[in-house]
C-alpha cells in the first residue's frame, strides 16, 4: 500500500540524515545550533520575567510593554528557527501556526520561494491589476483546488480527486461547476474579518460594445486567523456560487477570487442572478470601506468556452447560451456594385 502523505493529521518525526560519527562536521554544526538555541531561550526566559514584572507594576508604560512583547516574539523565533526538526516540520505540512516560529517559516517560504512571485506575475501579466482592482498587496496565502479534468482524474470510481490550481492556468468549465475549496495560510494571530469576491471582468456588454464584470460569488464576514481551519467552511450562505460560463465566441475569461480585509462587520444584501451584471469591485470596496491596503488574498485562473457551458446556462439561467462573434467588416464597394457599370 502507498504510504500516506505527511500532514498534521498524519505526522512524522524528523530523523537526522546522517548517523552520529559519520560526518564530524555535521555533528559539530548540530551541536553549535543547539547551543545557540539554548542561549537564546535563556534570554527569552529573562525577558519574559521582566515583561511580567513590568505588567504587574502600578502604572505600566504601554509603549515599553509593546516593545518588550515584540522583542520577546523575535527571541522566540530566533531560538528555534535554525533547529532542523522545526524547519523540517514546517516544510512538510506540519507547521503549528499558533507558534511564532512556524508562522515565520511558512510566511518566509511563501514570500521568498516563488509562490507569491508567481501569483503577482500572473495577476499583472493578465491585467487583473488594474482591470479588477487598482493594486494588490497580498498578506495571506490563498490556495484554490478544483476537481481534476475527467481524462486525468485517478482513483476509485465515482470519486474525483481535487488538484491544487496554479495561478493563471486554464481550467475547463466542467471542472468549475461546483465551488472550489479555498485553503489559506494566515499570519496574524488575532481574528479578522474578510469578504470573499469571485468575479469575471470579461463578460460581453453588447449595449456598449465593451466588456463588463460579472459577480459569481460573494460571502462577507469570514473570520480568519493563523489557527483557522482549512479549507474555509460555509462559503455558500450569502450570494451563491454560479459556475464560470465563458460565452461562445469570446476570448478567454480571467476568473478572479479576492479575500478583502474588512474594518468592521458589514451588512451586504444578497444579489440575485439578474443583479450580478455590471458589478464594480472598486465601488463595492468603497461602499463597504474594505481595506485593500491591509492586504488580504487573491487568486486567478482562466477559462474558455467548453461543451459544459450550454448546460450551465440551462441549469442556472433557464435559457440557451448566447453566441458572439466579430462584427462583419463593412463592404466599402457595396454601393458601387449596386450601380450599373455602364453609364448612358
Amino acid at each position: 500500500p502507498r504510504r500516506p502523505n505527511i500532514s498534521r493529521d498524519r505526522p512524522r518525526e524528523w530523523h537526522r540524515p546522517l548517523a552520529f560519527g559519520v560526518l564530524p562536521a555535521y555533528d559539530e554544526a548540530l551541536k553549535y545550533i543547539k547551543a545557540d538555541s539554548e542561549a537564546l531561550k535563556t534570554q527569552e526566559q529573562h525577558l519574559r520575567a521582566a515583561l511580567a514584572e513590568t505588567k504587574a507594576s502600578a502604572d505600566p508604560n504601554t509603549e515599553v510593554v509593546q516593545e518588550m512583547e515584540k522583542k520577546l516574539e523575535i527571541l522566540q523565533i530566533q531560538s528555534q528557527v535554525n533547529l532542523p526538526e522545526v524547519r523540517w516540520k514546517a516544510k512538510n505540512g506540519m507547521a503549528d501556526m499558533s507558534k511564532a516560529v512556524d508562522r515565520h517559516i511558512v510566511e518566509k517560504r511563501w514570500r521568498e520561494e516563488g509562490r507569491l512571485d508567481e501569483l503577482m506575475e500572473r495577476i499583472h501579466q493578465m491585467f487583473v491589476v488594474p482591470d479588477v482592482v487598482p493594486y494588490l498587496r497580498p498578506s495571506l496565502d490563498l490556495r484554490v483546488t478544483y476537481p481534476q479534468a475527467r481524462k486525468t482524474s485517478q482513483g476509485h470510481p465515482g470519486k474525483t480527486k481535487h488538484m491544487l490550481v496554479e495561478p493563471g492556468t486554464f481550467l475547463l468549465p466542467e471542472q468549475t461547476s461546483k465551488p472550489p475549496k479555498l485553503y489559506t495560510s494566515v499570519f496574524h494571530t488575532d481574528t479578522r474579518l474578510y469578504t470573499l469576491l469571485m468575479v469575471d471582468p470579461d463578460v460581453p456588454d453588447e449595449a456598449n460594445s465593451t466588456f463588463q464584470t460579472y459577480l459569481h460569488w460573494l460571502q462577507p464576514n469570514i473570520s480568519l486567523s493563523a489557527t483557522s481551519s482549512s479549507p474555509i467552511a460555509d462559503l455558500n450562505g450569502h450570494t451563491e456560487y454560479i459556475p464560470p460560463h465563458p460565452q461562445k465566441g469570446t476570448p478567454y475569461h480571467r476568473y478572479t477570487i479576492l479575500l478583502l480585509p474588512q474594518k468592521a462587520p458589514v451588512s451586504v444584501p444578497v444579489l440575485q442572478k439578474d443583479q450580478r451584471d455590471g458589478f464594480s469591485v472598486r465601488d463595492f470596496i468603497e461602499k463597504y470601506q474594505l481595506d485593500l491596503a491591509a492586504g488580504g488574498g487573491a487568486f486567478m485562473w482562466r477559462e474558455a468556452w467548453g461543451e459544459a457551458v450550454p448546460n450551465i446556462f440551462k441549469e442556472f439561467f433557464g435559457s440557451e447560451e448566447p453566441r458572439y462573434g466579430r462584427p462583419p467588416k463593412p463592404d466599402l464597394y457595396a454601393e458601387a456594385r449596386a450601380r450599373n457599370k455602364y453609364f448612358k
